[in-house]
C-alpha cells in the first residue's frame, strides 16, 4: 500500500465507532496466519518467569534491578519497537544485537491474531494499555481526538478506529507530509488543528501520531496537544541514532555492575564526512555509515569494498555528521572491533542451501505495569548471504533488512515477500527459540529506557526543551536548524 503525499489541498477524514475491518488493517497472509505456539508461549509467559529464565542464562544479572527496569514507566518514548540481528561469535557465543529503536514503529499489520476472539488485536492492546493512560482527562485543551500519519496508511487507520471505539467518539484522521505545501494539520498557540472536510480548522486534544520522517520539522516540541509519541522522544534516539548510540553507553555505564548491558555493534559518532574512509579502513575495509536522522531503510550505507566507499563519498547530504559502525555480515567478511568479530546466524538454509540475513522486530510499549512486549515480526534480505564477496557485489542485497521501498515520487511501498511472520510456517525458518525472544525483549526494554531518559534529560526544571544541552549531544547545524521548538 503506497503512502502518497497529496497534489492538492486535503482534509481530515472522519472514523466512526464501529468501523474497524481487520481486512483493512493486516496484510492477507498475516490476517490469516495462527500464530506460531512458542511465540504465544512467550507472550503469555509472565514477568516473573522471563526474569528467572533470563538470570539463569546470565548468573551475573541482578534479578532485582532486572526487575525493577521491566517495570519502568516511561514519561516520553511510550511506544518503541527495537530492530534486533541473532549474530555470534567465532567462538559460538550467540546474542540478540540491537540496531536501531524507532519511535512510532510499524508492526501490528506483520502481527497474527493472538487471541482469534481479539479481532483488534495488538492495535487495541496499545491504545488500551499506554495511548489511554498517557492521554488521561487533566491538563487537555478542549477539542477532539486525532490520528495523523505520512506513511502506513494500513495501521494508522487501524489505530484510528479502535480509539473510536474505546473512546465511542469520532476519530479525525490526516495526513501530514513533510512536503506537504499546503497540509490539513497545523498549529496555533500550541494546539494541533485539523482542517474538516467544510474547510474548518479543528482543535486537538490528543493526538495519536504515526509521523515518522523528520517529525521535528513540522511538529513543535511543546504543545497543548497531548501527542503520543511526543517528538521529544524522536529528538533523544526515536528517530535519532547519533542521540541514541550515546543513550545507549549513559545505560550501560549505569548498568554494567549490575550485569546488563545493551547490545549494539561498535559505534563511532560525530564523524565528519571527510574522516569516513579513515574508520572503514581500520575496520578491516567493512562498516556500515549512518545518517543519524533517517529511517525506513533510507540513509543505511554498508560498505565491503572500495566501490561502494567511493559511491558513498560522492553523494551530498545536509547533515554534517554521520555514525559509522561495525559491519555483521559472513564470518569471512565482518569487521573486525575490538571485541572480535560479529556475524549473522541467518535463517535456516532453504532446500536450496541458501542462508539469508534476518532482522527481529520488537514492538513494547509503556503500561502503567511496566514495558510489556506487544507484537513481534522479522524480514530477511534479498539476496542470500555469501562466504565469499566479488568485488560487484551489492552488499545491501545481502544485508539489508527493511522492507520499506521509497518509489521515485516520494510515495511509500512495502516488499512484503520479504516478510516473515510470528506463524506456524516462517517462524521455524528464523532459527529462533523462547530465549531468544526474551533476550530480544530485554534488549528492547533496555535500550527503549535508555531513550526515555535520555529525553527526560533534555529538558529543564520547567519541562522545557535545552537545546543547548542537546546541541553538546548532537552539534548539527543541519539538524537544529530543523527543529521547531
Amino acid at each position: 500500500m503506497a503512502d502518497a503525499a497529496p497534489a492538492a489541498a486535503v482534509f481530515a477524514s472522519v472514523v466512526r465507532p464501529g468501523e474497524f475491518e481487520p481486512f483493512r488493517h493486516w496484510y492477507p497472509k498475516a490476517l490469516n496466519a495462527t500464530i506460531h505456539p512458542m511465540v504465544s508461549f512467550f507472550l503469555h509467559l509472565g514477568e516473573e518467569r522471563m526474569i528467572n529464565r533470563y538470570c539463569h542464562l546470565h548468573p551475573k544479572v541482578e534479578g532485582d534491578r532486572l526487575r525493577a527496569l521491566l517495570k519502568y514507566r516511561c514519561k516520553h518514548f511510550l511506544w518503541a519497537g527495537a530492530d534486533l540481528f541473532n549474530v555470534t561469535s567465532a567462538g559460538g557465543k550467540r546474542q540478540m544485537v540491537v540496531i536501531e529503536n524507532n519511535s512510532c514503529p510499524s508492526g501490528q499489520k506483520s502481527m497474527p491474531l493472538l487471541d482469534e476472539s481479539q479481532e483488534q488485536g495488538g492495535y487495541r492492546r496499545l491504545i488500551e494499555r499506554s495511548f489511554v493512560p498517557f492521554v488521561g482527562k487533566r491538563g487537555l485543551p478542549k477539542g477532539r481526538l486525532a490520528v495523523i500519519y505520512d506513511k502506513n496508511p494500513m495501521e494508522a487507520a487501524g489505530y484510528a478506529a479502535v480509539m473510536a471505539d474505546v473512546f465511542q467518539e469520532e476519530v479525525l484522521y490526516a495526513s501530514f507530509y513533510q512536503n506537504d505545501p499546503d497540509p490539513p494539520v497545523r498549529f496555533s498557540d500550541g494546539v494541533m488543528e485539523l482542517r474538516s472536510a467544510e474547510g474548518q480548522w479543528t482543535p486537538i486534544r490528543a493526538a495519536f501520531r504515526y509521523v515518522t520522517q523528520r517529525p521535528w520539522n513540522r511538529i513543535p516540541l511543546h504543545t497543548k496537544t497531548r501527542i503520543f509519541n511526543p517528538t521529544l522522544a524522536c529528538l533523544a534516539g526515536g528517530r535519532n541514532k547519533m542521540v541514541a548510540a550515546k543513550a545507549y553507553q549513559e545505560l550501560n555505564d549505569t548498568e554494567k555492575d549490575f550485569g546488563l548491558k545493551i547490545n549494539t555493534p561498535e559505534t563511532i559518532w560525530d564523524v565528519l564526512k571527510r574522516d569516513i574512509p579513515g574508520l572503514v579502513k581500520k575496520m578491516g575495509g567493512q562498516a556500515v555509515v549512518k545518517i543519524p536522522y533517517s529511517n525506513s531503510g533510507q540513509g543505511v550505507f554498508t560498505i565491503v569494498n572500495r566501490r561502494e566507499l567511493d559511491a558513498f563519498m560522492a553523494l551530498d547530504f545536509p547533515y554534517d555528521r554521520y555514525i559509522v559502525q561495525s559491519l555483521i555480515g559472513n564470518y569471512h567478511w565482518s569487521s573486525k572491533g575490538e571485541s572480535g568479530k560479529l556475524y549473522h546466524v541467518g535463517t535456516i538454509p532453504s532446500t536450496q542451501g541458501n542462508t539469508y540475513v534476518a532482522d527481529l522486530r520488537m514492538m513494547v510499549c509503556s503500561t502503567e505495569q511496566g514495558i510489556r512486549p506487544l507484537c513481534v515480526y522479522a524480514r530477511r534480505t534479498h539476496k542470500p548471504l555469501e562466504d565469499k564477496l566479488i568485488d560487484s557485489a551489492d552488499s545491501w542485497d545481502m544485508l539489508g533488512t527493511n522492507l520499506s521501498i521509497k518509489n521515485p515520487d516520494g510515495t511509500w511501498g512495502s516488499d512484503t515477500t520479504r516478510l516473515l511472520l510470528m506463524d506456524n510456517k516462517d517462524f521455524n525458518r528464523l532459527g529462533i527459540g523462547v530465549d531468544d525472544l526474551i533476550e530480544g525483549y530485554i534488549q528492547t526494554v533496555l535500550s527503549t529506557i535508555a531513550i526515555d531518559k535520555m529525553a527526560a534529560g533534555l529538558l529543564n526544571k520547567q519541562g522545557q526543551f535545552r537545546l543547548k544541552r542537546f546541541g553538546t549531544l548532537n552539534d548539527d547545524a543541519g539538524l537544529i536548524g530543523e527543529i521547531l521548538l
